[in-house]
């Protein structure tokens, strides 16, 4: 079946997205459950937007922007695709349970030290050796399970705004669940540029932001910007023609605060802190998020 081209859009994401693509949200979420990651409030809705708008991805170059050690990088990897995994926050101290379940390397050496010295480094000086020992060896189980062939993860530790070390043109599409919101908006453009560079021609960027009504403004708890849709078209050098459904958005966000499935399944996280993007586990969305779809030109 062919695939229709891509297009640039700005689209807030509906919740009727996970009942359209239930066998995927069930895989996304299996994959989270064996890994021991838990999801963000709408995080589905972000993955299941991205993915859906990728396409196939086996034998792709995937740049994942602000990947942290989120459930995508994994999913692509496990698709059989290279994920290019940035963060400007270091991932060189991995877990071992990713190590050994998925093909793991670093881009530079101080990317990703060696196993054995993330295994020592947890033990020696720790005043809670047991405990550490108990997780450890957790995650050392996974050395008896065959190491997924398909794909890989290679890890980048830096900021989003100088990615030197990856030439261009050398990436097939890039993604960024809830990242790029996080980032001050006067440096978005430059961001936005830098991603673009890394694309190959046709390829596309796939990113999801938190929306706004009428103006900007900042979630304080989860400490990222909420944008307009005449902010994202500025932001991402989007025209004016670019499709959008933002004349909808009491409508989505109405659906949103309905939303039972996304309500029940909250993360233990938000029930610890304020600090998040629902704050003390009370279900109170205050913002929804918004997916933006930018290709590079081929000309």
């Amino acid at each position: 079946m062919n695939q229709p081209p891509p297009k640039e859009m700005i689209e807030i994401l509906s919740v009727d997205l996970l009942e359209r693509n239930r066998p995927q949200v069930n895989a996304l979420k299996r994959l989270a459950r064996s890994l021991s990651l838990e999801f963000g409030w709408h995080y589905l809705l972000d993955l299941t937007w991205i993915l859906q708008h990728l396409g196939q991805v086996k034998g792709k170059r995937i740049l994942d922007a602000g990947a942290g050690t989120g459930v995508l990088q994994w999913y692509l990897a496990d698709q059989g695709a290279e994920v290019l995994s940035v963060d400007r926050l270091s991932r060189a101290s991995l877990p071992v349970r990713f190590r050994f379940r998925f093909n793991v390397k670093g881009l530079r050496k101080q990317d990703l030290i060696p196993s054995a010295r993330v295994f020592q480094n947890n033990l020696v000086g720790n005043s809670k050796l047991q405990v550490k020992v108990t997780n450890e060896a957790r995650d050392l189980i996974s050395l008896a399970e065959p190491r997924r062939a398909r794909g890989r993860v290679v890890i980048y530790n830096q900021d989003l705004k100088d990615l030197g070390d990856i030439a261009t043109a050398s990436i097939d599409a890039v993604v960024a669940v809830s990242a790029l919101e996080h980032n001050p908006p006067e440096d978005i453009p430059a961001v936005v540029a830098e991603l673009m560079r890394t694309l190959k021609p046709d390829g596309r960027l796939l990113a999801t932001l938190g929306a706004a009504r009428d103006e900007d403004w900042f979630h304080e708890p989860s400490q990222g910007w909420c944008y307009t849709d005449h902010s994202l078209r500025r932001l991402f050098a989007l025209s004016e023609e670019t499709p959008s459904n933002y004349s909808a958005y009491d409508e989505f966000m109405s659906f949103l605060r309905d939303s039972a499935e996304l309500r029940k399944q909250l993360a233990a996280f938000y029930f610890r802190s304020g600090a998040n993007g629902m704050p003390w586990g009370v279900w109170d969305p205050k913002y929804q998020t918004v997916g933006v779809c930018k290709i590079k030109s081929s000309r």
